[in-house]
């Protein structure tokens, strides 16, 4: 695939205008205080794997509205708390069998992959994480689920799951709770960019190719889904155009970035149809975090830099930690 967007030159210099709502900081500010409000205790169990030179835990604990969230827990035996890395899923992917990610782990932290609620049937071995809330008249896919009120879009639940799971993850014993960081790509990296934003305990931050960045241009210029999901419902429904990307300023990860004060290194992919590199250069160039680097892949679509990209992760957090 050819290049897809501005060339990298223009990309460093791509600030553009992105709408936020008066009231961000209030929307998010009631909500995470009304699920903090319903949180119940986690529950951490053994996991049924063949492995065990490693610890690998199955971690429920409250979400959304104190609603159960999955997630694998897999960790060095240590008698010392460790950093943590929570890491976010792509879209329509689940955190599939224990023991399938065991990088994180093999390199000396507390790796907690979060299951996304209601997904995990798209690719990979499956999600447990049911989404128990129903959904006026939607494109099929996630992008336009309750997409008429930041209320009741399906981002709000899921953004709010991750939050959530780092004041978990700070409770365990198991963990350092003053070195707790989180990445993800694609869809991860979206929710990793508001993770960090909007949780002041976050350490690092590592979006990848990061996805729900810079609404408006990606449903106008991204070839397919799923900010295509988005184009469909609007070319169904004309007179809600407003009204859509009103709701979805609330969630777009260039406000986000405006707002992440910890270390962050992104990462962008040239020739990426599926996120387009000026969406996650909108969100990398607002970024208010004074410890800011990103990797660019001229050469790669969404796949990003995959196993190098990692490896840079490491060497990138290794340094700050």
């Amino acid at each position: 695939m050819p290049l897809t967007d501005l060339t990298l030159d223009e990309l460093r210099d791509y600030r553009p205008e992105v709408a936020e709502p008066a009231d961000f900081d209030d929307f998010w500010r009631r909500t995470l205080d009304e699920s903090r409000a319903a949180a119940t205790d986690p529950l951490l169990m053994a996991a049924d794997t063949p492995i065990s030179q490693l610890v690998i835990e199955d971690l429920t604990f409250a979400g959304f509205g104190g609603e159960p969230i999955r997630a694998w827990v897999t960790r060095p035996r240590s008698d010392t708390p460790l950093p943590a890395v929570i890491e976010f899923i792509g879209y329509n992917g689940g955190r599939g069998i224990p023991g399938e990610r065991l990088q994180w782990a093999a390199a000396g932290y507390v790796h907690i992959l979060m299951d996304t609620r209601g997904q995990g049937s798209g690719w990979g071995t499956g999600g447990e994480t049911p989404d128990p809330h129903g959904s006026d008249g939607a494109v099929p896919g996630f992008m336009t689920r309750g997409i008429r009120h930041p209320d009741s879009y399906f981002y709000r639940r899921v953004f709010t799951d991750a939050v959530r799971l780092v004041d978990t993850a700070a409770a365990l014993p198991f963990v350092d709770r003053t070195r707790i960081s989180v990445t993800g790509g694609s869809q991860g990296g979206g929710i990793t960019l508001a993770a960090a934003a909007l949780h002041p305990g976050v350490f690092a931050a590592m979006p990848d190719v990061p996805f729900l960045c810079h609404f408006r241009r990606s449903v106008e210029l991204t070839p397919g889904n799923p900010f295509g999901e988005v184009e469909q419902y609007l070319a169904v429904h004309r007179t809600a155009v407003d009204q859509v990307f009103t709701t979805l300023s609330y969630f777009d990860g260039v406000n986000f970035a405006r707002r992440l004060g910890a270390p962050v290194c992104f990462s962008v992919a040239l020739m990426d149809g599926i996120v387009m590199p000026s969406s996650v250069f909108a969100a990398f160039n607002h970024c208010a975090s004074p410890d800011k680097a990103i990797e660019v892949y001229e050469f790669n679509g969404h796949e990003g830099g995959q196993t190098e990209q990692w490896l840079r992760q490491t060497r990138w957090l290794a340094a700050r930690l």
